[in-house]
């Protein structure tokens, strides 16, 4: 893999950093900004709904420029954001550089995510986009926990300038690199072509198959740590423990959907989907014992990883006639999940603990059943294809 495709990675690391970091600081930002802790909980929500809303919008108006030369903006704007971030003195400041920074971050992953396959041979398109999501799953293994003890030892405004440096590398590599370029299958369509591509039933059901997992892997992990503490019983010094877990097994089933994404993404989803419903069901069940607890959210994070990343993958192979929207589709459904799991999750507490868990294999079960029934659907259609009469009605 080029080296360049791993200094992107670097880039989303610090970006996946920069949206999970926050859950250990808010209460130093409180603090120091004189709000309260629900207002603190502010600068997430708005991280989110602008990864959401800034993915499709970023991408159209980026759609024409250089993917280079985009890439590099976006990174230093979202370094940048940083750099005010922390030296902010009021806390609107502080909430306008989460909107802008979560723009900036929509905007790189949704160009990155249709430039970086330009860089390796089409059968290796898969892998190419494992590495570039490996930087997420790096960041809840690394990231997350560097930025709660940076903040802990330093303050909060240390992390962010931490993010800031992160950029750096990337950025300079970006500066001498013009190789990145959009895929040459499609002569640049224009917006609205690429926009109808969202009417197109398979690019539909991919989306939201992908939303689904992702926001099952997310209500879980937001709330791990009441889970740990709560359900197992254990000290808080296993939280970050477990969050580790969780990282490891994401990372190493990204690693391994990557290998299969080309060549078998049907079974990856077929078996890794159901393996992950049992999974959510089995550490509902059995959360009160530390030991299986630790074993199901690293295996967890495994399949919820795999599944998910082999989907946003076929969202891009799906939305191949939108060269410049399909990564901002494939972003626009990878946070809808991270918005709408946690919240989900949140309102599941009311029940206990272990309430988004239950949440998770709902949702993963949702995400099965509309699986099975477009599979179905999709059967049905083809027989009456090649049945006589079909081919009458053809003829």
């Amino acid at each position: 893999m080029p080296t360049v495709l791993y200094l992107l990675a670097l880039a989303v690391f610090a970006m996946g950093t920069s949206e999970f970091m926050l859950a250990g600081l808010l209460p130093d930002i409180a603090a120091t900004l004189d709000v309260s802790l629900g207002a603190a909980g502010l600068l997430t929500s708005a991280f989110a709904a602008g990864m959401v809303l800034g993915a499709p919008v970023t991408a159209a108006l980026a759609r024409r420029w250089p993917p280079r030369a985009t890439l590099l903006a976006f990174l230093l704007a979202f370094a940048a954001t940083h750099v005010v971030g922390a030296l902010a003195t009021t806390f609107p400041v502080l909430l306008a550089t989460r909107v802008l920074a979560a723009l900036a971050n929509a905007g790189f992953l949704a160009v990155a995510l249709t430039t970086v396959t330009t860089l390796v041979a089409p059968g290796r398109h898969g892998r190419a986009l494992a590495v570039l999501l490996s930087g997420t799953t790096l960041a809840t293994v690394a990231g997350v926990p560097g930025g709660a003890v940076v903040g802990t030892l330093l303050g909060w405004r240390a992390t962010f300038w931490t993010v800031a440096l992160l950029c750096v590398p990337t950025a300079i590599a970006l500066l001498g690199r013009d190789r990145l370029r959009r895929p040459a299958a499609t002569a640049a369509p224009g917006l609205r072509d690429e926009l109808s591509r969202l009417a197109r039933p398979r690019l539909a059901v991919v989306m939201l198959l992908g939303a689904l997992v992702n926001a099952a892997t997310f209500a879980t992990f937001t709330y791990l740590g009441p889970i740990v503490t709560g359900a197992a019983g254990l000290a808080g010094l296993w939280v970050a423990v477990t969050l580790v877990l969780f990282g490891l097994g994401s990372f190493a089933g990204v690693t391994v959907a990557g290998r299969l994404a080309d060549r078998r993404p049907g079974l990856v989803v077929g078996v890794g989907g159901p393996l992950a419903l049992l999974g959510w069901v089995a550490l509902a069940l059995l959360a009160g014992e530390p030991a299986a607890l630790l074993v199901l959210v690293f295996t967890q994070g495994a399949l919820s990883f795999a599944v998910g990343a082999t989907l946003i993958a076929r969202v891009l192979h799906e939305a191949a006639g939108a060269p410049t929207m399909g990564g901002a589709y494939a972003t626009s459904a990878l946070n809808l999940g991270a918005v709408g799991g946690p919240l989900l999750a949140g309102a599941a507490l009311g029940g206990g603990v272990l309430g988004p868990a239950w949440v998770s294999a709902g949702l993963v079960a949702a995400a099965l059943a509309v699986a099975l029934v477009v599979g179905l659907v999709v059967a049905a259609v083809s027989r009456g294809r090649q049945s006589p009469a079909g081919r009458r009605g053809h003829a």
